[in-house]
């Protein structure tokens, strides 16, 4: 799977030098192409994974743009970003959707059946209902649980993210630490 999953990603991806050669970017290229967004890193590449992962999920239109133009004020690795959007496919995102609805029609459900203040009440104090459906151009229920899920997929894949990146490195550095053994002179 991951054979062919590389390949896709750069091919669909846009490199730094493809996003310098756009018009709609050149305006911002000084921003958005800084060598620190583009540089894979411990901390760069989980932010960018959880980003997109966010933003694939509670954005259904423009999610590229929104996590590029996001990536650049939290520091995140943009190609992670871009990347991981694509948890927002056409296919995977009708099941998100269905799933979204179940998941806030039970919270909400239950939250009013509780004796303190319901979440659907306080959002609709702060108005937080009316910008999760603009946000998803969904229903409070379906918002509501996009926004749960969007919310745990950026929890798990940074911590997924994090943890597989410590792994990698620590076996790159078991190997050189090997390979250094077997270069000594015996004696």
């Amino acid at each position: 799977m991951s054979g062919r999953l590389i390949p896709w990603l750069r091919s669909h991806v846009p490199t730094r030098e493809k996003l310098a050669a756009n018009r709609w970017v050149k305006p911002f290229a000084n921003t958005v192409l800084r060598s620190d967004l583009w540089v894979f890193n411990r901390r760069s590449v989980p932010r960018g994974v959880a980003l997109g992962l966010f933003v694939g999920v509670m954005i259904p239109l423009a999610h590229f743009a929104v996590a590029a133009l996001v990536a650049v004020f939290v520091r995140a690795n943009i190609p992670a970003a871009l990347a991981a959007t694509f948890i927002g496919f056409p296919l995977i995102y009708v099941a998100i959707v269905a799933a979204a609805y179940r998941i806030g029609e039970l919270i909400l459900h239950l939250d009013a059946m509780t004796g303190v203040a319901p979440i659907a009440e306080t959002m609709q104090q702060t108005q937080t209902d009316h910008l999760l459906q603009r946000l998803t151009g969904a229903g409070l229920d379906t918002a509501f649980g996009l926004f749960v899920i969007a919310t745990v997929l950026a929890s798990v894949g940074y911590l997924v993210t994090s943890f597989v990146w410590r792994l990698l490195v620590a076996r790159k550095r078991a190997r050189r630490l090997a390979e250094a053994r077997l270069r000594e002179p015996a004696g």
